[in-house]
């Protein structure tokens, strides 16, 4: 299985090339979401009323933020449908994982970047988180990670990549079933990446692929997906496509 990096694609680029034979092909797009005032507002056009009301909360910042991760999902799901991306309606899980007509979309936001992964044929989770200070690692990996996992944390040179490293893995695995984190966190995942999961205990039937995702510092990420079969990831930068932003006035 490989990671393909593109940078600086928008919305539907490349989606008439194809993964090997054998080989399911899973879009990950890593949206910078510090974006200008037309390109947000151009966004908050396609959101829906429940989008629209959370974007609207006490936190300006996480408002411009959520807008823009929300809205470039709409493009993105919008673009692979074939279908306006103001009027899609998702599907939500028990937990919120969303769908719509066949295709599977998941979604991660951490600090100042955010991920989206939209497949088809298998359920996915992605996860994207920045990487925390050294001693917040080691308390949470005691607290929440396998005896085993928690001492390759302590163990390691830089554990707080090593921490991040294995915390998107989880979340990823977990939104990849919909779960709850804590239904996760006694999960072994560590080792080289793809791991394959033989047995997800209470998240349901196994097995599980789990890859790390290339993202830019401070920040890591990783790509689960429901079954067996291997897959390919192709991670892509989003930008907003041309002509889409408002201009100011």
């Amino acid at each position: 299985m490989s990671n393909g990096r593109e940078a600086g694609t928008g919305a539907g680029a490349g989606e008439g090339e194809e993964a090997a034979e054998g080989v399911d092909r899973i879009d990950v797009w890593l949206i910078p979401t510090d974006q200008p005032e037309p390109v947000v507002r151009a966004l908050c056009a396609l959101l829906d009323p429940a989008e629209r009301a959370r974007a609207d909360g006490p936190d300006p910042r996480f408002g411009r933020r959520f807008t823009v991760a929300h809205g470039a999902v709409r493009l993105l799901a919008g673009a692979r449908l074939g279908r306006d991306p103001a009027r899609l309606t998702w599907r939500r899980g028990p937990h919120g994982k969303p769908e719509i007509d066949g295709l599977a979309v998941n979604q991660s936001a951490s600090g100042t970047l955010a991920a989206v992964a939209l497949a088809r044929g298998r359920p996915v989770g992605v996860d994207v988180e920045e990487v925390r200070d050294a001693r917040s690692a080691l308390r949470l990996a005691r607290r929440y990670f396998p005896a085993a996992e928690a001492a390759l944390v302590a163990a390691d040179p830089a554990p707080a990549e090593r921490f991040t490293e294995l915390w998107c893995r989880r979340e990823a695995c977990v939104k990849a079933y919909g779960g709850r984190l804590v239904q996760g966190f006694g999960l072994p995942l560590a080792g080289p990446a793809p791991v394959l999961l033989a047995d997800p205990g209470a998240l349901g039937p196994g097995p599980c692929r789990v890859d790390d995702v290339p993202a830019p510092r401070p920040f890591r990420a990783a790509l689960a997906a429901v079954g067996g079969r291997p897959f390919e990831a192709r991670v892509r930068t989003w930008t907003m496509p041309d002509g889409l932003a408002m201009s100011d006035g």
